[in-house]
């Protein structure tokens, strides 16, 4: 198999990296420090393309194949890990839904702008009862009368809590998962395209997070929240679908994540190791150094081939995907925190400090085993291909 990229895919890398290193790069301690969330930073990535990539040309983005939205996340991780979240929501949990399930009203009115870059997009299915178990979620989506015209069941009511919400205070449209039917279970969750303007809707507390402090994680707080029922995505009951073909997707995204954060952990681990000096020579010509280095760029190459081969296939072979992109993010996700582990220790005790990028790297990358499925969740996907599983099970694992 020849996974050699074409010239249009290496200029999307390079000209992310180049605005990465000049545009963002000088001013990361500083977001950092001051938990800013980087929204000019995004809205120029955004005029790049970087914001919709996946979406055609119809609605605005560039159309652009799977592998070139990896390359881009990795590209941004490298740098910065929070923006790339931020994208990662906004392009696959959001707008790859939107463009499978929507209509072209929705297409018309939410899509072009978030794929230029104009707004964000959030994903609320995280409750705080209800995590990998989607099927457990309690909010829920009640068909009212408006009381305007247009008679009985033009509108919904939708009360509820929704936790861990990416993007969630800078979003211009949040997909929200509730049940129409609580009866059905994970049969009866439906999608709304919920605006931030609705009344009944309200961004709570803010969480206090170990890293990616400039990705915003919010609380949803929806009491009575007025939806009308033309921004219901796709039909009642497909709620889960929705939300597990959004997933699917998005795990490729965050395995690209943790390999442009490996990327630039080993990057910044050589530089290091070339300059610190230690009984007389530089650290890297110790044996020990060498390996932690030689282990570091191993795993990465191992798990950029994982999370490639998931994006090629997602765009060729897109039946025949299985469990393709839950291997590429548990391992990647699972690699990165290997290799920031050996970042750090080959830094010392400068490593600890909130003065190197290592430090902030370290703590960035812990979540990323978590978020978009679990470890534990990726490891029963992959192992219920091979085995098979109850349909219960499979309910939960997703």
């Amino acid at each position: 198999m020849d996974f050699s990229l074409n010239d249009h895919q290496k200029l999307i890398r390079d000209t992310v990296r180049q605005f990465m290193e000049t545009e963002v790069r000088p001013f990361v301690k500083e977001w950092e420090k001051q938990e800013k969330f980087p929204a000019e930073a995004i809205h120029k990535l955004g005029e790049m393309g970087c914001c919709g990539m996946l979406v055609p040309e119809e609605w605005g983005g560039p159309g652009l194949d799977t592998v070139s939205y990896v390359l881009m996340m990795e590209e941004v991780a490298r740098v910065y890990t929070a923006i790339s979240t931020a994208l990662g929501v906004t392009n696959s949990a959001v707008q790859a839904p939107l463009l499978l399930f929507g209509n072209e009203a929705q297409k018309k009115k939410y899509l072009r702008r978030m794929a230029t870059g104009e707004t964000l997009g959030a994903f609320c299915l995280t409750e705080p009862a209800a995590g990998s178990d989607a099927a457990g979620i309690q909010a829920r989506a009640l068909r009212v009368r408006s009381g305007q015209a247009g008679g009985e069941g033009d509108v919904y009511k939708l009360n509820g809590t929704k936790t861990w919400v990416t993007n969630g205070n800078a979003a211009g449209v949040l997909i929200v998962f509730a049940k129409t039917d609580p009866a059905a279970g994970g049969k009866g969750i439906s999608a709304f395209l919920v605006e931030p303007g609705f009344a009944g809707f309200r961004v709570g507390r803010h969480e206090d997070k170990m890293g990616q402090r400039s990705s915003p994680s919010v609380e949803i707080l929806l009491t009575d929240c007025v939806v009308p029922v033309e921004n219901r995505l796709g039909e009642e009951g497909q709620g889960l679908k929705i939300a597990l073909s959004a997933l699917d997707g998005g795990r490729i995204g965050i395995a690209a994540q943790a390999v442009g954060l490996a990327q630039g952990a080993l990057e910044e681990t050589v530089k290091y190791a070339k300059q610190r000096k230690a009984f007389g020579k530089n650290i890297g010509e110790f044996q020990a150094i060498q390996w932690m280095i030689a282990d570091m760029q191993t795993e990465i190459e191992a798990a950029r081939g994982l999370t490639h081969y998931a994006a090629w296939l997602k765009d060729a072979h897109p039946t025949k995907m299985g469990a393709s992109a839950s291997k590429a993010k548990l391992y990647a996700s699972e690699m990165v925190n290997r290799v920031v582990y050996k970042a750090v220790q080959v830094h010392g005790s400068v490593g600890y400090s909130r003065e190197t990028d290592v430090e902030r790297m370290y703590r960035d990358a812990r979540v990323i085993t978590i978020y978009e499925g679990t470890s534990e969740v990726q490891r029963m996907i992959i192992a219920r291909e091979l085995l098979g599983a109850p349909e219960k099970q499979k309910v939960a694992a997703s």
